[in-house]
């Protein structure tokens, strides 16, 4: 009991509160510093995937300056010229932005400085004989390229772009890893932390409730011997805290003056029975009060561990009416673009409570505290409310000075339930926080920024999962490659922010075009990929040309440009069961089907190799 050395019974109430808080706030900063770790070893990752694409497009734009000096001096056709200096200016931007990139990293800074002198002497040996070329002199310069140094030279950038690739690949590797143990910090988090926060709390109300326990028992026993006779029993044991020494005390003067006074020996026994009653009705409040904080930290700790709004809805729902019995309800979270209150959860025989509605239609969240009406007439009703004879309480959910939610009551929240009431919403606000930070990690590890599609880790996952319930079955599973003609013309005629538009505009068609069921995914670069579970050929087929058609018939904007008309190439596969099961070869024949596609012309759908005979020519 040395801990508990304060002598007033609500000081040692208050002591606990206090410690239950700052164990709650260490936990939030917690898990805030957590999410920070998180994005910051998520943009690493992204950095260095920048970087390696970098790298390749160098790689790329050297082979096609390279590729046009060669066909010149060939054929002399100075067609093949004119897209050499673009190239050889691109490279070399591309490796001054690799510089960049790498000047947090002094070994990686290095081979980008190295990469970038090899790349400038390449494109200075490939300019010489173009230049002796467009002069006429061709035996001279096909007798230069014919030496064998610029093959050399490509040889050194290959080898160093190399290099460099592969380190940051480790390194990407080791970033992963980071994020992935961030992550397992992120889950065990509230695992830990909810627990421990319940064991302090469960230890302090044990201690307080063996210190007001024990002079109850002192003073009951008094009293029953006063009352089976004993004029002199007294309360004479020591009393912890001031308020059962009040008591004792006021017991004990009361006892004296019945023991003087013997010819008001009814009026001290009823007088006696009040106290007692007194006594134990306080002991039950007491009680009633430890079994209620303890109902709450279990709800806390499911709460905290629950993934799922379902799950979280089901804990809100089974334990709140016990919390708040006879008080029916409802919980309402904010959606994505915090513009509506979606009902999360609901118990009890609600009869005003909305599915959703704006924020601005409840006085609660306008002003930041409880909005309650006891009485028709003494307060102005909530416009998601209605009714002018409503009797309700709106609790608005705080947590980081933001509000997260809206906790409503239909009926009268008794001042004996008030304190249940702040607890309960302090513990759902902490909880529904917790949720949405999790579920926000989990939306970004699955989903592409740019088109809000599933990204390719997603497709892969959900492509095993689909074989895996296809195969038993027997049920059709299709996949379907798809790419954008000549997107690189819009990047280089209007700008990547051009290209980032035309993206977004293919994904929404795409999506609009698809049932909730199939799978859509950026695969990559301006490539998307499409799981069609339960789809028969001909059913597929008719639904990606309409696909097909719509995005043709798409006008995309940039500002006041029209970016002309967007075209896309479609392979189809279907899976059988003698491929792997690992969807590799089902992947390889709708990638051959989109390149056939692509070499017969673009802008149209061509079938796997099983069935060519049903291509699809555009019109």
């Amino acid at each position: 009991m040395s801990a508990f050395s304060l002598s007033s019974l609500s000081a040692r109430i208050g002591w606990l509160g206090a410690c239950v808080s700052l164990a709650m706030l260490a936990l939030a900063l917690l898990l805030v510093d957590a999410s920070v770790r998180m994005k910051a070893s998520l943009d690493w990752v992204s950095r260095t995937e920048q970087l390696i694409h970098k790298i390749d497009e160098t790689m790329a734009d050297l082979r096609e300056a390279e590729s046009g000096q060669r066909g010149f001096l060939l054929t002399h056709d100075r067609s093949y010229a004119r897209n050499f200096d673009y190239r050889t200016i691109e490279a070399t931007n591309d490796t001054v932005a690799l510089a960049a990139l790498t000047r947090d990293n002094p070994e990686q800074h290095d081979r980008a400085v190295a990469l970038q002198r090899i790349v400038a002497q390449k494109i200075a040996s490939l300019r010489m004989p173009l230049a002796l070329g467009q002069s006429g002199h061709f035996a001279e310069a096909i007798a230069i390229v014919a030496n064998g140094h610029g093959r050399n030279l490509m040889d050194e950038v290959a080898r160093r772009a190399g290099q460099l690739r592969d380190e940051e690949r480790d390194l990407l590797a080791v970033r992963l890893y980071a994020a992935e143990q961030q992550s397992a910090w992120n889950r065990h988090l509230p695992l830990v932390g909810g627990p421990t926060i319940i064991a302090l709390f469960a230890v302090a109300v044990v201690l307080i409730i063996r210190g007001v326990r024990r002079p109850i028992r002192s003073m009951l026993r008094s009293m029953r011997a006063f009352g089976e006779g004993d004029r002199d029993a007294r309360v004479t044991d020591a009393i912890g805290t001031a308020e059962f020494r009040a008591l004792a005390e006021a017991y004990n003067a009361m006892a004296d003056r019945l023991a003087a006074a013997g010819s008001l020996q009814a009026a001290s026994d009823a007088d006696l029975q009040r106290a007692n009653a007194e006594l134990r009705c306080n002991a039950d409040t007491l009680q009633a009060r430890s079994e209620m904080i303890e109902l709450l930290g279990g709800m806390s700790h499911r709460m905290q561990t629950a993934r799922t709004d379902a799950e979280l809805a089901a804990v809100i729902a089974c334990f709140v009416p016990r919390v708040l019995p006879s008080v029916p309800g409802a919980l309402y979270a904010h959606n994505h673009s915090r513009n509506l209150l979606i009902r999360l959860a609901s118990w009890g025989d609600l009869s005003r409570a909305r599915e959703a509605f704006p924020p601005e239609q409840c006085w609660g969240l306008r002003r930041g505290q409880g909005h309650y009406i006891v009485e028709p007439g003494t307060d102005v009703i909530c416009a998601h409310v209605g009714d002018p004879g409503a009797v309700y309480h709106c609790e608005p959910l705080l947590a980081g000075g933001e509000v997260i939610g809206l906790l409503y009551l239909e009926g009268v929240v008794e001042a004996e339930s008030r304190f249940r009431l702040a607890v309960l919403t302090e513990n759902i606000a902490s909880a529904l926080l917790n949720h949405q930070l999790q579920r926000g990690l989990r939306e970004q590890t699955i989903r592409d920024p740019l088109t809000a599609l599933f990204n390719r880790r997603y497709m892969e996952e959900a492509l095993a999962i689909e074989i895996a319930r296809a195969a038993p079955a027997g049920t059709p599973l299709g996949l379907v490659m798809c790419d954008v003609d000549h997107f690189k013309r819009f990047n280089d005629e209007f700008g990547h922010d051009a290209g980032d538009i035309v993206l977004r505009a293919v994904a929404t068609e795409m999506t609009r075009h698809f049932r909730d069921g199939d799978v859509v995914c950026r695969y990559g670069g301006e490539e998307f990929t499409i799981i069609a579970p339960g789809a028969m050929l001909p059913v597929l087929l008719g639904r990606v040309e309409r696909l097909r058609i719509a995005i043709a018939e798409t006008s995309v904007r940039h500002g006041d440009r029209a970016l002309g008309a967007i075209r896309m190439s479609f392979g189809i596969a279907m899976w059988y069961p003698e491929m792997d099961r690992d969807g590799s070869t089902l992947i390889q024949r709708a990638d051959n089907a989109l390149y056939r596609a692509k070499r017969a012309g673009r802008d149209q759908v061509m079938i796997a190799d099983e069935v060519p005979a049903l291509s699809i020519a555009a019109e």
